[in-house]
Order: structure tokens, then C-alpha cells, then sequence
């Protein structure tokens, strides 16, 4: 598969970095194009933003890459995260980047064009930017990420937003949570706490015995027992 990948300056590099890991970029062609804001993002959130060395690194002033031409074959872009200030260019046509560019081509090829903006609360403006690249063939996905899978760390909680990532890419995760399956975190942490539970009840019941004088436990000296 032929992917471009590709950051803005919004907050969330976290997203970006993830993605990177769980792509197997030694067996598909991966294509990292970051604006000059993206870099900062990611320098001030990340301190260094970790880039699998077979991950083909451009320029946003580049227009000599392959995937700002329509004749290049794509399977997919995402741009992760994706300001809304990129969003609004994007839903207006402009071109004036390699970043913009690419985008422009993938949706008048209509090939596979992933957003992920993080940005909230929106206003009417950005609402209808949405709108407009949802007309226009573009997923919108939002950084939302989701908790049914109990996620136990930050890593865990961003992993729910880039398992849709790849889910829409056409690259699942095997590692993924899918609703219905057992979570192993969750299922370990309902074990220990039956146990708990279980163990709570075996020591009221041994305490109700003892206090009757009914047995469960040794009876204190010169306590008599009821018959």
C-alpha cells in the first residue's frame, strides 16, 4: 500500500507519532510530509518526534514528491492532526503546498482523504468546512478517542483514535479493541475484584459465625455455645 502522511500545526503529535509506530512501514510505502508549524508541534510536545527510518521524509515546498500529480497511484492520505485553518484551505481548493496540493489531488481522484482535526469547540465556520469536504469525498475523524475499552494510560487512550485511523485506511490493527471482545485489562481487573468480593463475604460470614457461637472459627474462653 502507498500512504502519504502528513501534520499540521495543530496540537496532538501524539497522534501522528502513534501512527507512524503502528504502520509496518518496511512493508508499505510511506510518504511524511510536515508543515514547518508541525515541526514545532511536535518539538514542544514530543521533544522528538520518532520517524521509522524507512518513512520517506518531504519538504512542504517540494512539488517535484509523486503524490502531488493525479497520474501517481495512491492508496491513501491522512493528515493527522489536521488544524482547522488546513481544513478550511483544503475545502476552498487552495493548492499553494505540497500538503494542500496532495490533498487536492486525492480528492479530485477520489481516492481515500483522512482528516483528523482535534481542535473544539468549532464554530459555524469550521462546521461547514467539514461539510463542504464531506460532500466532497473526504473521511472527517475526528481526535475523539473512546473508553469502553478501558485504556490505562495516555498511549492507550490515543491508540482508540489511531485504531480508526488505520480501520479506515484499510490497515486494522490486530491489536485493536473491538466492542464485544473481552478486554484483557478489564477482564483481569472483574477477576480481582470478584475475588475481593468473595473473599469481603467469606470474612462477614465467618464473623457473623463466631459472633453467634455457631462455629467458623475458634470461640473465646468461657463463651458458652448455643444448642
Amino acid at each position: 500500500m502507498k500512504l502519504v502522511i502528513a501534520a499540521t500545526g495543530a496540537s496532538g503529535a501524539i497522534y501522528l507519532q502513534r501512527l507512524l509506530a503502528q504502520i509496518d512501514c518496511a512493508a508499505h510505502e510511506v510518504h511524511l510530509v510536515m508543515s514547518a508549524y508541525a515541526r514545532e508541534v511536535a518539538k514542544q510536545e514530543l521533544d522528538d518526534l520518532k520517524t521509522p527510518s524507512e518513512v520517506s521524509q518531504h519538504s512542504e515546498s517540494d512539488m517535484n514528491v509523486p503524490f502531488v500529480s493525479g497520474s501517481a497511484r495512491f492508496d491513501a492520505m491522512v493528515i493527522v492532526p489536521c488544524s482547522m485553518a488546513t481544513l478550511g484551505r483544503i475545502a476552498s481548493g487552495s493548492s499553494d503546498s505540497v500538503l494542500l496540493r496532495a490533498a487536492d489531488v486525492f480528492l479530485k481522484e477520489r481516492r481515500k482523504l483522512i482528516l483528523v482535526p482535534r481542535e473544539t469547540p468549532w464554530n459555524l465556520i469550521h462546521a461547514r468546512n467539514v461539510v463542504t469536504l464531506l460532500e466532497a469525498g473526504a473521511i472527517v475523524l475526528p481526535a475523539i478517542p473512546s473508553f469502553y475499552s478501558r485504556p490505562g494510560s495516555l498511549t492507550a487512550v490515543v491508540d482508540t483514535v489511531v485504531w480508526r485511523i488505520l480501520d479506515q485506511i484499510g490497515l486494522p490493527s490486530p491489536r485493536a479493541y473491538r466492542w464485544g471482545q473481552e478486554s484483557a485489562p478489564a477482564k483481569t481487573s472483574r477477576k480481582k475484584n470478584k475475588r475481593k468480593s468473595e473473599s469481603k463475604r467469606a470474612g462477614r460470614l465467618e464473623f457473623r459465625l463466631q459472633a453467634a457461637g455457631t462455629g467458623g472459627g475458634p470461640r473465646k474462653r468461657g463463651t458458652p455455645s448455643k444448642s
